[in-house]
């Protein structure tokens, strides 16, 4: 595919197109298709760079982390400033062009591009600025975790970030944030204090608590439906320099015994440390026995956000309990923390995903894991499995319109990731069959809809609930009435 860039680096080997009408809830209108006369005044219009299927750069600038996702839009505005954002939305809306916004690109379902219509690219806007004495952070649309990481740990604040460090700040905030703080911090929606956005009418409005409040509730969990954010706002904390990291490892026939210690450990563990569960091949590390290069297995990851003697404690009782193959324990910087699985989802890998979430994590839902987890074909696939509760369950559910109840104990999620199509299709029918198999396990058909590979506006419904679906629906009939911002895991304008 054209753009697409597949690196393979600590970790190695873990390292449809939308027409432009009858997409549901899209309105039925007869569509302007701009020409390339047409796209010559957005250019002298938009003060930046815009780029046409026959321009230097194209290919690169339509690529996203999915390698997969091969879409073509008719232009690309590769955004800088607020003003150029607005004259891009009004550009598309002007021609009934479908409007893509990419923030990061890093999404399995791709929706930071599309076929035909106007891409608007933000990776241009990633500018952090930082006031320790406020604690708060300030960054564009198209920046990183990584970089807003970097600039935040120059003064030992954090907020909730996600798990892979190239993952655009936008699109994981506007859909919760789920990271490695959740524990401590809640979600990444749960420290957001204000927005900037470009609504669908062109207007550039400001969204906190005391300003459209109704919209800035909508962005905290209500993905990419409302509008383009330009700016985030952070809450920060004492978080870091330097965090403490264990890594213990299972091997696969130990899948019972381990998931069943794992998860009870998790239930005894203080609130204000991090930890994930990961079913995956070990990775050909320094830290690894040879012997287990690839091998399949389990990861308990801990991490403490204290001192080393404190983690050292918290850690002992899986030494005592049950003995794992291999552990690593180390002090870790905060930001190698935060890019510390980044070569399990190298740019370029083909992906797959679905989830679920679990108010336990039930014998007989162990029973479906230990059965399916053999059966998958590439040693990129993971199964990663975010213990929740601390900070992530003390907030009500309406707070925020998060698509998930608080008191979910676990999100689990099965990743299929693949360097080549056929070893992807076999793990695509891999992680169908397997939700399947754990769907009767699981509280109903809600999922992180972060998450969401695919559409499907049942299990959207389903995530967010009735009450807040129906709010969420008025909202967007407000800000963005005839749906132009459907590229989501999308809520239709209420009636």
């Amino acid at each position: 595919m054209p753009g697409r860039r597949v690196r393979f680096s600590l970790f190695k080997l873990w390292s449809s197109a939308y027409a432009f009408a009858g997409i549901a809830g899209f309105p039925e209108v007869e569509m302007a298709i701009a020409s390339g006369e047409q796209f010559g005044s957005l250019k002298d219009r938009f003060g930046g760079e815009v780029l046409l299927p026959a321009d230097t750069g194209y290919d690169d600038a339509r690529s996203l982390w999915n390698g997969e996702i091969d879409r073509r839009p008719a232009a690309i505005a590769r955004c800088t400033t607020i003003e150029q954002v607005a004259t891009a939305v009004s550009f598309a809306q002007e021609y009934n062009l479908e409007i893509a916004v990419r923030g990061g690109g890093h999404n399995y379902a791709g929706h930071g591009c599309c076929d035909g219509g106007l891409m608007i690219d933000l990776s241009g806007m990633n500018t952090v600025t930082v006031d320790p004495a406020a604690r708060r952070a300030r960054c564009g649309g198209g920046t990183t975790w990584a970089e807003l990481d970097a600039a935040t740990q120059e003064h030992g604040l954090a907020t909730i970030g996600g798990v892979i460090s190239h993952t655009g700040v936008g699109g994981l905030t506007l859909g919760g944030g789920i990271g490695w703080l959740s524990r401590e911090l809640g979600l990444a929606c749960d420290n957001l204090v204000g927005a900037t956005v470009v609504t669908a009418d062109g207007q550039t409005l400001h969204a906190s608590a005391d300003e459209n409040p109704d919209l800035f509730w909508a962005l905290r969990g209500g993905g990419g439906n409302f509008g383009v954010v330009c700016e985030f706002e952070f809450a920060l904390h004492e978080i870091g320099p330097m965090v403490n990291l264990g890594l213990f490892f299972w091997t696969i026939d130990q899948t019972v015994e381990a998931m069943r210690f794992m998860r009870d450990f998790v239930d005894r563990l203080p609130a204000g440390n991090g930890v994930q569960i990961v079913g995956l091949n070990a990775p050909p590390a320094p830290f690894v026995p040879e012997q287990y290069h690839f091998a399949p297995g389990w990861v308990l990851a801990v991490v403490g956000f204290r001192s080393p003697e404190d983690h050292a404690a918290i850690i002992q009782p899986i030494r005592d309990g049950l003995a794992p193959t291999f552990e690593f324990v180390t002090p870790i910087p905060y930001t190698a923390l935060q890019q510390m699985l980044d070569e399990s989802a190298p740019w370029g890998i083909l992906a797959y995903e679905k989830a679920l979430y679990l108010d336990e994590l039930s014998d007989a839902a162990i029973a479906v894991v230990a059965e399916y987890m053999p059966k998958k074909s590439s040693p990129m696939t993971l199964t990663p499995v975010f213990p929740m509760g601390g900070a992530y369950a003390e907030v009500p559910d309406d707070d925020t319109a998060f698509g998930g109840r608080r008191s979910a104990k676990f999100v689990f999620n099965i990743s299929a990731a693949a360097p080549d199509q056929d070893l992807l299709d076999a793990d695509r029918e891999w992680v169908r069959a397997f939700y399947d198999a754990l769907l009767p396990h699981a509280s109903g058909n809600a999922t992180y809809v972060n998450f969401l590979a695919e559409p499907d506006d049942d299990r959207v419904r389903a995530s967010y609930g009735p009450e807040k679906y129906d709010r969420l629906a008025r909202i967007k009939a407000k800000y963005d009435p005839h749906n132009a911002f459907h590229l989501n895991a999308n809520i239709k304008p209420a009636d």
